[in-house]
């Protein structure tokens, strides 16, 4: 990290970074855990459905606005609703690792701290697909929702009775929405820019496209937003504490227990 040229991030550049190896054996295993956890959640077609059809109901009791009415923007044009199927095929994944690869490099005690909440929420989202399997609204014909990447393409699923990639039936909480929103926080409060606050546009484009291509409900989001919000209660960022002399502006003050934290 430059101290020359971002004096509010000077303290951050005394944090030993974790060791790269282990680093990349820990996030690749969550997300293959994550991946296969999901996979014995499978074969919940009946339930799935009955879940489907009261998640729906419960918005209509809510007076959630209708997720067709999104569809309906994305379906004025081929080239957009396209758009939006590259974007949540696309996007999802290699955003959060290129989040947590620059904070590992620039950031080193929020990699941690941000490591640390998605692998909290991540895990905490493991449990639900076995408790609550829920079909997402393009399988729910009370929807009327079209199966945009199933017409449109691209897609990134196929028939659930033959897909072994995925467990189509775990669309409850959305970690589209709950990675995308991580990443939003994690930089607003790593960065000083006062355009930082433009990242909220990336959980505000997921939240569209993953309710607007019928893969998740508005309350799918909602879930997957309180699930962050307690992993955020818990697991504390890096305090900021008293502005440097001459230059007025916040250094980072890292507490010796998230020093310690930083091997595990």
């Amino acid at each position: 990290m430059n101290a020359r040229t971002e004096p509010a991030e000077k303290g951050t550049s005394a944090i030993a970074r974790p060791p790269l190896v282990r680093e990349l054996l820990l996030v690749a295993g969550l997300f293959l855990v994550y991946k296969f956890g999901r996979q014995l959640a499978t074969g919940h077609t009946g339930e799935a459905l009955h879940n489907a059809r009261r998640v729906w109901d419960l918005e209509r009791t809510l007076h959630l606005p209708g997720e067709g009415s999104v569809q309906s923007v994305l379906l004025h044009s081929d080239t957009l609703v396209h758009i939006a199927n590259t974007f949540y095929a696309t996007v999802h994944f290699p955003a959060t690792v290129a989040f947590l690869v620059w904070l590992y490099l620039r950031r080193p005690a929020h990699y941690v701290w941000a490591r640390r909440v998605l692998a909290t929420v991540t895990s905490a989202a493991l449990v639900l697909p076995f408790v609550f399997p829920l079909a997402p609204p393009r399988m729910l014909a009370a929807t009327g929702l079209v199966d945009t990447a199933k017409v449109y393409g691209p897609s990134v699923y196929g028939p659930p009775t033959s897909d072994h990639l995925s467990n189509q039936f775990a669309a409850m909480p959305s970690l589209h929405f709950g990675w995308a929103l991580m990443v939003a926080i994690g930089l607003i409060v790593a960065t000083r820019s006062r355009w930082r606050w433009l990242w909220l546009l990336h959980p505000l484009v997921t939240l569209t496209v993953i309710v607007g291509t019928a893969n998740h409900y508005w309350l799918d989001a909602i879930v997957a937003a309180a699930m962050l919000g307690i992993a955020l209660a818990l697991i504390h960022p890096p305090q900021r504490t008293a502005t440097t002399a001459g230059r007025g502006r916040p250094q980072l003050a890292v507490e010796e227990p998230v020093l310690v934290g930083a091997g595990r």
